[in-house]
């Protein structure tokens, strides 16, 4: 059972940064995909990103392309998500995922994901 745990979020202005980390558990050495989801108030939780555990491959939502980058440390079991160029639009909970994953494949599903941190809360002002 991996457990995972979020923390970074708070309040910034628009254009501004934060990055976010989630610290799991376990050593995720291999075969484990990451993500990254957010669900503002009274929306579904969307998909915002994903890492597989060499850390050479991701993949990014629209919405985020060009301004947040996923990395991974694999000796200190982090994730991180690097958010640039704030909007107000990105004012969310901030979520992390995990799956088990023997090769690398995009997953974008809430139900792709067997393990959730508790979330994170990133507000972002005009």
């Amino acid at each position: 059972q991996v457990q995972l745990v979020e923390s970074g979020g708070g309040l910034v202005q628009a254009g501004g940064s934060l990055r976010l980390s989630c610290v799991a558990s376990e050593r995720i050495v291999s075969s484990y995909a990451m993500g990254w989801f957010r669900q503002a108030p009274g929306t579904e939780r969307e998909f915002v990103g994903t890492i597989y555990w060499s850390g050479r491959k991701t993949y990014y939502s629209d919405s985020v392309k060009g301004r947040f980058t996923i990395s991974l440390d694999n000796a200190a079991n982090t994730m991180y998500l690097q958010m640039n160029s704030l909007k107000p639009e990105d004012t969310a909970v901030y979520y992390c995922a995990a799956r088990r994953s023997h090769t690398f494949s995009i997953y974008t599903g809430r139900n792709d994901y067997d393990y959730w941190g508790q979330g994170t809360l990133v507000t972002v002002s005009s």
